[in-house]
């Protein structure tokens, strides 16, 4: 039997991940482990930035990108444990997370060559899209809390 080999996706995830620097005793926004009930509050604070602000914005939504990917590692990990039927059936559902989270760091690439003409619209695009990853997020993680014994 062939097991669906997610080892390419994994290692990249990984390359993001250490790709991107933390940076300690950074405030930053919930990461998509919390609850969903803060939904409006992330939104407003997306919102909530200035032109004048972009570049505390963008480092803050790169430390947010570093902890979304290490969360998808983590669930990529637990799915390279289950059986090859729960491989098969969370390929779909991860490879659309996978593009969602492709998504959030273009919307993020955007944010960093935004001009002040376009900066609004950018901030709507990227609050919307980290809205739909941690949607998707939590929508994985539930599936596979479900489907794959911990």
């Amino acid at each position: 039997m062939k097991f669906p080999d997610i080892t390419p996706a994994i290692l990249l995830l990984a390359f993001l991940t250490s790709a991107c620097n933390k940076v300690p005793d950074q405030p930053s926004l919930p990461t998509v482990n919390k609850v969903t009930e803060d939904r409006p509050t992330v939104t407003k604070d997306i919102m909530d930035y200035t032109y004048a602000e972009k570049t505390e914005f963008i480092e803050k939504m790169r430390i947010q990108a570093a902890e979304i990917h290490a969360d998808m590692d983590q669930l990529a990990a637990k799915i390279a444990k289950a059986d090859a039927q729960a491989k098969a059936d969370a390929e779909p559902k991860f490879q659309a997370l996978r593009d969602k989270a492709a998504q959030f760091d273009k919307r993020l690439e955007e944010a960093r060559e935004s001009t002040e003409a376009s900066w609004n619209d950018v901030k709507t695009g990227f609050s919307q899209g980290y809205q739909d990853l941690k949607e998707g997020f939590r929508q994985a993680r539930q599936w596979a809390s479900d489907k794959i014994a911990p």
